[in-house]
């Protein structure tokens, strides 16, 4: 076919080319979380035009992942899902490979059951010519995903994907938070998904940014932390004049550059430290996490922030930060767009997440949402809680409590004997939550296509 080549939002600029097509067979280590894979899935490459932070033209790649076989669900037109994935510092991330953990995982849970996955890389990895990543800017990652749902149609027929009109959108992590951005654009432009379902994102930026300086470090920081600095410099320009009023002198060298990187695994302890976000400045601060020397964040910045945050706090609604980083914060805040979902929603988080924090992301999220006049249903899942509960998520709870289990088992088995209280905390948001809420989530959208198709 013909093809828009002028790098317009949406447009295809590249022809989907199938990289790899695997049996039910392949997806065998995911049976637990899936009950077993259906379809045949085939990988496709493809990439589109869309925009980077600052509103400029750019292009970006993803994968479009095709059920196919014999069995009902794989036949006829089917549902499209679309995928927002997690943080990554690795700038090679392809959703359209297998290799990628995230990827097959996806694959495994929705693909191999029969939904058409459209999962875009975003501007900044991959093909894409962007020289960074619009880390949690919400309006260029909500147009991003859609430019890349909008592209990926163009080359369903090529690729042999049957679609039916019902949409889906997920996301996990960073991806929850971009999922239920776009669940927001798609709604306000008019062509809403049936569905969404944002899966431990950090809706509550503003406030999660507060805790994060006010001495609560998520685990990750020191990798999130660059990659968001960055994000809302290139889009607004003020969060310093010289990277070097953020940055200590140790780690400022680059670091404007540094991610999403072509060498993630060489990052930390190097070009960026392992855990110190900031050097101690309150009593108590040296023997918490994300507490340290050599550090990342200058305290002279970190002060200002914290003299704004008790200036203009978050929980009151009258006051509006003056500190640029906490008003780019504000302004990328899903709860604080004044926006009444109009179709409903899962929220899927792990109460104990070290990473994204729960209440004031998902719970909080959650209680905003159903508190609003003519909103639809939101329904608030925790994985991370004793059974039974009986909301219909037990079996996601089941797998998360069976996985932690499973951590807690390999530590104590290993020679010499690791803290499993670590283990845990370390598979905590990247694996144990991960394939639980995406199995929750793959629940829920099921019970909604049954809806759908019901006389």
């Amino acid at each position: 076919g013909s093809y828009d080549l002028s790098g317009a939002p949406g447009s295809l600029l590249a022809t989907p080319t199938a990289l790899v097509t695997l049996p039910p067979a392949a997806f065998a280590s995911a049976d637990a979380i899936t009950g077993g894979a259906k379809c045949t899935v085939t990988f496709n490459y493809f990439q589109y035009g869309t925009v980077g932070g600052a509103g400029e033209k750019t292009t970006a790649s993803g994968g479009i992942m095709v059920p196919s076989g014999d069995h009902e669900d794989c036949t006829g037109p089917r549902p499209v899902l679309l995928y927002a994935h997690g943080t990554s510092t690795d700038k090679n991330k392809n959703m359209a490979s297998p290799q990628d953990k995230e990827a097959a995982l996806i694959a495994a849970v929705y693909a191999a059951q029969g939904y058409i996955v459209v999962a875009p890389n975003y501007a900044g990895y991959e093909a894409s010519t962007l020289p960074y990543h619009p880390y949690l800017n919400l309006e260029q990652q909500a147009q991003d995903v859609v430019d890349a749902l909008t592209a990926a149609r163009k080359g369903f027929t090529a690729v042999g994907a049957n679609a039916s009109p019902v949409l889906f959108v997920t996301g996990y992590s960073q991806g929850g938070f971009v999922s239920m951005a776009a669940q927001r654009k798609l709604q306000l432009d008019g062509s809403p998904a049936v569905a969404g379902a944002h899966l431990s994102g950090p809706y509550a930026l503003g406030l999660f940014g507060d805790l994060v300086y006010g001495g609560n470090v998520n685990v990750g920081a020191t990798l999130f932390t660059p990659l968001l600095n960055t994000s809302f410099q290139r889009a607004y320009g003020n969060l310093y004049s010289d990277p070097g009023e953020m940055y200590e002198d140790t780690y400022v060298t680059g670091i404007e550059s540094l991610l999403p990187s072509t060498t993630p695994d060489a990052l930390l302890g190097t070009k960026l430290p392992i855990t110190a976000l900031f050097a101690p400045l309150f009593e108590g601060e040296s023997t918490k996490f994300g507490f340290g020397t050599p550090n990342l964040i200058k305290t002279s910045y970190r002060s200002a922030v914290l003299a704004d945050a008790a200036e203009n706090p978050y929980l009151d609604p009258s006051k509006v930060p003056e500190h640029p980083l906490r008003l780019a914060a504000y302004n990328n805040d899903l709860l604080r767009k004044n926006w009444t979902p109009q179709q409903p929603m899962l929220l899927c988080g792990g109460g104990s997440d070290p990473t994204v924090f729960y209440e004031p992301n998902t719970a909080a999220a959650a209680a905003q949402f159903n508190a609003l006049p003519g909103a639809a249903p939101v329904i608030e899942v925790n994985v991370d809680r004793a059974t039974p509960v009986n909301d219909g998520f037990d079996g996601a709870r089941l797998i998360f409590s069976t996985l932690k289990t499973i951590e807690i088992n390999k530590a104590l088995a290993a020679n010499p004997p690791a803290d499993p209280t670590l283990a845990v905390a370390v598979a905590y948001h990247g694996s144990l939550v991960a394939q639980s809420c995406n199995a929750a989530s793959k629940g829920y959208f099921d019970t909604i296509l049954q809806s759908l198709s019901a006389p």
